[in-house]
């Protein structure tokens, strides 16, 4: 069966295919910065300082490419509240939160199945 996933509208994803845009999106959300700043997001807004906190041993500069990465796709909302200083939050959209349940499960799994790895004998 020929499946079309090349760019545009597509009726079929195949993220097998060569081609396939959902590639780009797997390749995002399969990377451990993103995966694991859509966990911290999970817990509510946060701002750019905190979620740094969160994710021990983020550069700032990795952190707002990866934000800037999920704000493209509409995974994550940027505000900017006017006040001095800028206070500027991080939150997910409808569409980040259903990403986070997936991400969820697999950190879940990672953290309750590393010991039995044999990355960890």
């Amino acid at each position: 069966m020929s499946t079309r996933c090349d760019t545009g509208q597509h009726d079929h994803h195949d993220v097998y295919e060569a081609q396939c845009p959902c590639r780009a999106m797997l390749d995002l959300l399969a990377n451990k910065w993103s995966a694991l700043a859509i966990g911290a997001l999970e817990e509510g807004p946060h701002r750019f300082g905190a979620l740094q906190r969160r994710l021990q041993g983020i550069s700032p500069k990795v952190l707002t490419q990866t934000l800037r990465r999920l704000e493209d796709v509409g995974l994550v909302d940027r505000t900017i509240y006017p006040a001095v200083p800028l206070h500027v939050e991080y939150e997910l959209t409808q569409l980040g939160r259903s990403a986070a349940v997936p991400l969820n499960n697999l950190r879940t799994w990672v953290e309750e199945n590393l010991d039995l790895t044999t990355a960890q004998r």
